[in-house]
């Protein structure tokens, strides 16, 4: 039994169906792919965000080329800027472009910030703008990150633990940044004679967006054996001792109960918690209770205008408007805007449940869209003809002060469970990249096929995930070339009489 039909879920589901193993999805809401999804409105297409397919996970690279065709996962250029203070800057940094952008009054001040905080760095590191600024200096933190930051965040940088700024950007200083931009082929942060080749300059991208992957996935898994099943929440898990013995589903016939023998869970901890019948002794609940997220929604505006700008996203540091990030979907694919005359853009608002912006109706997103994006001079506000709204709960797991110490008491709780694993972004709390998110499905597959892996070691001391050193990418390259010779796999039917879904 799996429970989420986002990334994690899918490819749980996909991996038992080819080891022979029948499994039910469950997945609350009427769409497959969760936070990966691509959402249509009257033929346009575009992300809950923008989900570039790049991994250093052979295993993953192999699940993504097996299930989709090469034709319908191209790969695409990047190029993703800064918008700050009405300019913008290329990031990946280039010197160049940097020094005309900030002058060479603010670049001296930059570098000055940064040898004074190499010189006496703070001894704690327990927030985000303590890690970043021991890293990068005060004045480029102040600069480029902590406005886009507490965007995302909804708080201040002093409240943010610095586990998240550790996950998901180490490996990365002002030095190895100014060393990529000045001397392409060498960091002074992967050791000696190692070789960057690139920073994520290209992604493979599905030709009608992630969807199509996960759809794919979804209808691989029912040739299969399996099944995954839409709109049939889990409501109620039922447990004793050290095993989850079945779970009650609701849904539009009424509520049911479903037995297996092995269950995994992508679904937010916070709720998992709440839905576990006995409930869990009280210290969990309340390390539950103490979870955060961070809720998402994306304004999707229709241009009369058929080339804006040559970016896949663009980051808003500016602090007058509300957008986050704006993504140009034409651009990933021009697959997904069906009139080569227009152009589709998703504006990205980042915000808690029940907050005025997730309040707002349609109208007055689209609106104030429409105003945002011509006060940022990317299109005339004219020019929208039409747009709508999809709003993402839980989109993001908030790493604060509270969360270590929440998760350490949670993870102590699960583990003891000898059939039930928690998997993916929120089945974690972890902000997983989708590769790292599959890659903990995999392992939890394995570990009911009866090998051991501790799924919280995913993603914890790989090199940072936008850096790929020469040997990397030759290895993701001999892999790519020994997938495409060989028959293209495909999961058999499993006869799944006598057998007891897992």
């Amino acid at each position: 039994m799996i429970f989420g039909a986002g990334p994690a879920g899918l490819t749980a589901a996909l991996e038992l169906c080819r080891a022979g193993v029948p499994n039910v999805v469950l997945e609350k809401s009427a769409v497959l792919g969760g936070i990966s999804q691509t959402a249509s409105y009257k033929g346009y297409g575009f992300d809950i965000g923008g989900h570039r397919f790049f991994t250093k996970v052979p295993v993953v690279e192999a699940f993504w080329n097996d299930v989709l065709a090469p034709e319908d996962f191209p790969t695409r250029r990047r190029l993703s800027r800064i918008y700050y203070r009405k300019r913008f800057f290329h990031y990946p940094l280039r010197v160049g472009n940097a020094l005309a952008g900030l002058g060479l009054w603010n670049s001296a001040r930059i570098v000055a910030s940064y040898a004074r905080a190499r010189m006496a760095p703070s001894p704690v590191e327990r927030t985000f703008d303590q890690w970043v600024t021991n890293r990068f200096g005060r004045r480029l933190f102040e600069t480029f990150f902590k406005t886009y930051t507490e965007k995302v965040w909804g708080m201040p940088c002093s409240e943010i633990a610095a586990d998240w700024a550790a996950q998901r950007i180490k490996g990365l200083s002002l030095t190895s940044a100014l060393k990529h931009a000045l001397v392409p082929q060498r960091t002074a942060d992967t050791g000696a004679g190692a070789v960057i080749t690139t920073l994520i300059d290209e992604f493979r991208y599905p030709r009608l967006g992630p969807g199509m992957m996960w759809e794919r996935v979804a209808a691989l898994v029912g040739e299969g054996g399996g099944s995954v099943e839409l709109e049939a929440p889990a409501e109620v898990i039922h447990w004793s001792g050290r095993r989850v013995s079945s779970v009650a589903v609701g849904g539009a016939g009424g509520t049911r109960s479903i037995g297996g023998t092995d269950f995994i869970s992508s679904l937010p901890i916070r709720e998992l918690v709440r839905m576990m019948d006995p409930p869990p002794p009280l210290a969990v609940r309340e390390a539950a209770d103490r979870l955060r997220y961070r809720d998402f929604l994306t304004v999707a505006l229709v241009i009369d205008n058929p080339d804006l700008f040559p970016d896949n996203w663009i980051y808003i540091h500016d602090p007058d408007v509300a957008v986050g990030r704006i993504q140009n979907f034409k651009n990933w694919s021009p697959d997904m805007v069906p009139d080569p005359d227009k152009t589709c853009l998703g504006l990205e608002y980042f915000c808690f449940e029940g907050d005025g912006l997730w309040t707002s109706t349609d109208e007055e997103l689209v609106a104030r869209g429409r105003h945002e994006v011509a006060a940022l001079g990317l299109a005339r506000a004219g020019d929208v003809v039409d747009g709508c709204v999809v709003r993402m709960p839980k989109a993001y797991p908030v790493y604060d002060g509270n969360y270590h110490d929440a998760i350490a008491t949670l993870r102590a709780f699960f583990d003891q469970f000898e059939n039930f694993q928690l998997v993916g972004r929120n089945g974690m709390h972890r902000y997983n990249n989708q590769d790292h998110s599959m890659l903990t499905a995999m392992l939890a597959v394995r570990n009911i096929l009866g090998e051991r892996h501790d799924l919280w070691s995913v993603n914890v001391e790989e090199s940072y995930h936008e850096e790929v050193t020469a040997g990397e990418k030759d290895a993701l390259a001999n892999n790519l070339i020994a997938i495409r010779a060989t028959e293209r796999l495909r999961p058999t039917r499993i006869a799944p009489e006598g057998t007891t879904d897992s």
